[in-house]
């Protein structure tokens, strides 16, 4: 870990503009778990509280996965688009808890929605939708779609430990959704979509933050079971110091590319992993609060979920809108980073 901090791993930047935000919807499971509902298995409410800032999380009942999540979400980013789905071109999910190994999610939401539309999952655990993101207006920018649905969304509820009271609490499930779609240059010069992007990973820390019986290295057995090696295994404290100097660093890194002074930047939307990630991050760079969205208090970390479902809510509350200036951040399991200074 003392490497991962003293020699980190360079971002690798670019950026993708000449398109907007046409549409953003979010989606919760209806079933809200409280940190008092939890203290049923050994959970200490009041700990949670002062370690992760998060007070309900939001849990999915067995009926439902995480297609069930991104479509939501996606006929939610349509009705406010006011597009029909037969507009959508693209598909681009950010998911690490898949409803399962084959097909992608993508494709099931794709269906269940009605879109004539390529479809495809992306996994970079935290920073999901971040790397979803990029990787759709990428096709935007390169005239390759011209109404791109982007989506995160995670069932953590499926995949985190009911006996690991540590990292339990800390997780919720959610979706969110984006529809992005190209525009004209505007007269002024001034440009929308992502005025710069960072994108990084570092797989030295891949073992802080993984679910060891997953996949083709160690299938399931009934041994392995037993060993509950099929749910996620987290180094809580090692992931939160990396998280800190991450966002802090990379945060200043992709403001500084894109040209915007800090002191512009409308809002502030970190991935909702940790109220003392987010507050670190925010003392550290000087920002008021007020210009940090914060809801984890409410959903937990809901992994890819957490930064659309943010922004969702940030723009229904007329904290953003068209031509707003935000920054995103997201971090996680990888170890994988991404952020952008994205003009709505």
């Amino acid at each position: 870990m003392s490497e991962i901090l003293t020699s980190p791993r360079p971002s690798r930047f670019g950026r993708a503009v000449g398109f907007r935000l046409a549409g953003v919807g979010g989606f919760v499971p209806p079933q809200v778990v409280t940190n008092a509902d939890l203290a049923r298995l050994g959970c200490d409410p009041q700990w949670i509280v002062e370690r992760s800032g998060i007070h309900e999380r939001r849990h999915a009942p067995p009926e439902m996965a995480t297609s069930d999540l991104a479509a939501e979400a996606g006929r939610a980013a349509l009705a406010h688009a006011g597009r029909p789905a037969a507009d959508v071109d693209l598909v681009v999910l950010g998911t690490f808890t898949p409803d399962m190994c084959i097909p992608s999610t993508a494709c099931i939401v794709q269906e269940k929605l009605g879109l004539d539309a390529a479809a495809m999952d992306v996994t970079a655990a935290c920073a999901g939708f971040a790397y979803a993101l990029v990787t759709a207006a990428q096709f935007v920018a390169a005239g390759s779609s011209r109404l791109p649905l982007v989506l995160g969304a995670d069932t953590n509820s499926r995949v985190v430990d009911p006996e690991d009271v540590k990292t339990w609490p800390l997780f919720g499930d959610g979706a969110g959704a984006v529809l992005l779609e190209p525009v004209e240059p505007e007269p002024s010069g001034r440009e929308s979509g992502l005025l710069a992007f960072a994108l990084g990973s570092d797989g030295r820390g891949a073992t802080l933050l993984q679910c060891p019986m997953s996949g083709s290295r160690r299938p399931v057995t009934v041994a392995g079971v037993e060993r509950r090696e099929q749910f996620m295994q987290m180094d809580g404290r090692a992931v939160f110091k990396w998280a800190i100097r991450l966002a802090e660093e990379n945060i200043l890194q992709v403001v500084d590319r894109s040209g915007v002074a800090l002191e512009a930047i409308d809002l502030f939307i970190l991935h909702q992993a940790n109220a003392r990630i987010i507050e670190g991050a925010r003392t550290a760079l000087g920002i008021d609060e007020r210009r940090f969205m914060v809801n984890l208090d409410r959903y937990g970390n809901t992994s890819s979920g957490s930064i659309p479902l943010a922004l969702d809510e940030a723009w229904r509350a007329g904290r953003v809108g068209p031509g707003s200036t935000i920054v995103i951040c997201g971090f996680g399991g990888g170890l994988a980073w991404g952020s952008a200074v994205w003009r709505l």
